[in-house]
């Protein structure tokens, strides 16, 4: 019973704010022997710069208490930190700032689960395409996983029930993960549904929604998974083109506005037709713009390899070009637009590139290459942001190059 007589149903009031409150959630992983980023909450300017130091960069840092990652970021030196808490400053005059280190490299994974306070039922364990640190709601994601093994998984579901039974759950939560390397880290606590619920009750053909109201009635559950022959991908839709001073970099902060599935029976052919639905126009054939930061060149060889098996000419910035070349993967160089004319943005707006690949990190390169992902946007070149996402784009135009799609309808699939 809260203060004015209501009654909530389901989950208690007090396991909500158990799951919410970052200390007391602390202390109760610290109680399960489950792993959490080093943290910090801050009450203060002084306190936020201090801490920064003690958590160590790159952190993550948001205000309490957000929806859609408002004004969340990936902080990666004590200058840029220092200058997104001093514009910040009103966040301490009716809460505080929470920082998290990043998990560099680290793959992030939702869970969506229903339990009654005995019982748990795992709905789906979902795989994110883009590397951690990218908001979940902008994410593409895979049922089943892609690349995490069955030992990583098992752990992830034991995690989940231990977490849910030990708050007393009855109805849905939603927890995010990280893992790094073998490590498994817990993000997030949500004891509500999530945006996924409906993209897995399609997935895996359970009305999970209902199956969660029936246990906050007072049914007990009682509810098995069925057999799972499929890929299902889900991906965000962006409205970039309807906004001309935004920038399409993914980051911390939610951008999307909606999302779109594919299924098939394999992972390349369902995440194609999920690219598709989302507008992409995947080319088969053609040019390549590759530039990215340093800390994913190594990332983006593989990448650029399969280009090539596909017939691909590689156009790269001056960086990027020396070091595909210097790996035996032929490249020519392009100007930066402040490198002066003939640059890249030139050759966008010209027609003569099919496919963009660049990510960005510091204050200066993400405002070079602004133009670079804005021109993309506006000529209707297919295109990606992260290192992790572009190998997907590739996978999913190598299977168009190279396989028939078929269509099939939702249940077909399903009944398979």
């Amino acid at each position: 019973m809260l203060n004015g007589g209501f009654q909530i149903l389901g989950t208690s009031f007090d396991s909500i704010d158990l799951a919410e409150d970052r200390m007391r959630f602390k202390n109760l992983a610290l109680q399960l022997n489950l792993k959490q980023p080093e943290s910090s909450i801050c009450h203060s300017v002084k306190e936020a710069l201090t801490n920064a130091e003690k958590v160590g960069f790159p952190l993550v840092v948001r205000p309490s208490y957000v929806l859609g990652g408002q004004s969340m970021s990936i902080r990666h030196d004590t200058q840029s930190f220092k200058e997104y808490v001093l514009n910040q400053t009103k966040i301490f005059e009716h809460g505080s700032l929470l920082l998290d280190k990043f998990l560099v490299n680290a793959v992030e994974v939702d869970v969506d689960a229903v339990c009654d306070g005995e019982k748990v039922f795992i709905a789906a364990v979902m795989e994110h395409i883009e590397e951690a640190g990218i908001h979940s709601g902008d994410s593409t994601c895979s049922i089943p996983t892609n690349t995490l093994s069955d030992e990583v998984i098992k752990e992830i579901e034991l995690q989940t029930e231990r977490i849910a039974l030990a708050l007393e759950v009855k109805g849905l939560i939603n927890i995010q993960f990280a893992v790094q390397e073998s490590d498994v880290y817990i993000l997030e606590v949500n004891l509500r549904a999530s945006r996924t619920v409906p993209f897995i009750s399609k997935a895996i053909n359970i009305p999970i929604a209902k199956l969660a109201t029936q246990v906050i009635l007072g049914k007990n559950l009682n509810q098995e998974n069925k057999p799972f022959n499929h890929f299902a991908v889900k991906a965000a839709v962006f409205p970039f083109t309807r906004f001309s001073g935004i920038d399409t970099l993914l980051g911390p902060e939610m951008k999307s506005t909606g999302e779109v599935m594919g299924i098939d029976s394999s992972f390349e052919a369902a995440l194609a037709k999920t690219y598709m639905a989302a507008g992409y126009k995947l080319p088969i054939e053609g040019t390549a713009l590759v530039s990215v930061k340093d800390d994913d060149k190594e990332y983006i060889l593989p990448v650029a390899r399969m280009l090539k098996e596909l017939s691909f000419e590689i156009y790269a910035t001056k960086g990027t070009a020396l070091y595909l070349n210097n790996n035996g993967i032929a490249a020519k160089a392009v100007n930066k637009v402040r490198e002066g004319r003939p640059h890249i943005v030139d050759m966008l707006k010209d027609g003569k590139i099919n496919l963009v690949i660049n990510t960005s990190k510091g204050v200066k390169s993400v405002s070079d290459s602004k133009d670079i992902r804005r021109t993309a946007i506006l000529q209707n070149i297919a295109y990606s942001t992260t290192a992790s996402g572009s190998k997907a784009l590739v996978l999913a135009i190598q299977y168009v190059k190279n396989s028939k799609l078929e269509v099939k309808s939702l249940q077909q699939i399903q009944n398979v």
